[in-house]
């Protein structure tokens, strides 16, 4: 996902600069002629699938970026996502083929058509490709059940042949009661470890347009699946001793390592640090205290008489938690709101922990 938006956003630069690097020769003889001459390409006919292709490239990276304060419903957004990078790709092809001098040759025009319908395959893909697949593989709800304050545990089991194996950590997109077609899936952690396959649990905080009917969810609905994803995992780390830190909704992923770490008998020390702000949003505390874990809860409206932290997740608090010698040679996993993480992060790094070892899942990218 990173890469995805950085490539993106050197991209936008890159095309930006294209069209007005051909005046760039001018700017210093003569700044007017210039100027005419980007404007004689802005408005050329021949150029024309060019320039929708720019504008309409700027426009598709502005609004993913600018999702949140737009306010875009998510399938709304996606949908207009995948058109809009299809309609790039096309007449930029366009474009190529009919203006541009270096793809005059054979070779260099198979190249571009042979790269836009890459692309354009794995649109298709996403859109038309995996939901088929999911046909033959419908879920359906097992158990619905609250676990804190507006925080669901949806338990879904596969209808007709096995399900994926998976790493304790990972996510799955997941698609509740309507067709795979449907642009109405979300991305949850999995909560449950690979233990308790064929069965999935996901941890699911009531916070969108979508997620605050998750309640309403029955047991036997059909569900589809795409997954799992995702590197918030121990899979090939070296064992050493482990600190969760973690917030919110956030503690989900967590939990189901802590559920595959029991079962395995991790033979090195492990720690948890779980910051929130109500006593009440607490995931799984039953089970966490019987884990036999150091688990230190931190509160930052506590109830009257709690004995636990009071706070943020701040670098004194960390401090007073994460207290082991050496514990610059452990490994991090932090998952939570954006802030905490950038917060959390920034005091392993000032205790020498190298970022090899901080291993960060995130909700939201910015």
């Amino acid at each position: 996902m990173r890469f995805h938006q950085l490539a993106a956003r050197v991209l936008l630069v890159l095309v930006v600069l294209h069209p007005l690097l051909y005046v760039v020769p001018r700017l210093t003889p003569d700044p007017a002629a210039a100027a005419a001459s980007l404007q004689g390409m802005f408005g050329s006919p021949r150029l024309r699938s060019g320039v929708i292709a720019w504008w309409l490239l700027i426009a598709l990276v502005l609004i993913a970026i600018l999702r949140d304060r737009l306010r875009l419903r998510y399938e709304l957004w996606r949908l207009s996502h995948g058109l809009g990078a299809a309609a790039v790709a096309a007449l930029s092809l366009h474009h190529t083929l009919q203006v541009g001098s270096y793809a005059r040759d054979a070779w260099s025009s198979g190249y571009w058509i042979a790269m836009t319908a890459l692309a354009l395959g794995s649109l298709a893909w996403v859109y038309l490709g995996a939901p088929l697949a999911q046909l033959s593989r419908p879920w359906r709800v097992v158990s619905n059940r609250p676990v804190a304050h507006r925080m669901w545990e949806v338990v879904i089991e596969p209808q007709r042949g096995a399900a994926p194996p998976f790493a304790a950590g990972q996510f799955a997109w997941v698609n509740f009661g309507h067709s795979p077609f449907s642009l109405v899936e979300h991305p949850f952690s999995i909560s449950s470890a690979p233990a308790a396959l064929p069965r999935l649990a996901f941890t699911i905080k009531e916070s969108g347009d979508f997620t605050n009917r998750i309640g309403t969810v029955a047991p036997g609905t059909r569900a589809y699946l795409d997954g799992p994803h995702g590197s918030f995992t121990l899979e090939g780390r070296e064992p050493r001793p482990l600190a969760f830190i973690a917030g919110g909704v956030g503690f989900a992923p967590v939990m189901g390592m802590l559920r595959e770490l029991r079962v395995q008998a991790y033979p090195h020390p492990v720690r948890v640090v779980y910051g929130n702000r109500l006593e009440s949003q607490i995931l799984y505390r039953a089970e966490l205290d019987a884990l036999a874990l150091r688990v230190d809860y931190v509160l930052s409206e506590p109830p009257p008489g709690w004995t636990g932290r009071i706070g943020e997740l701040t670098p004194h608090v960390l401090a007073a938690c994460l207290d082991a010698p050496g514990r610059a040679e452990w490994l991090y996993f932090v998952c939570g709101p954006a802030p905490m993480m950038d917060s959390v992060e920034r005091t392993l790094r000032g205790w020498g922990v190298p970022a090899s070892r901080i291993v960060a899942e995130r909700f939201k990218y910015a």
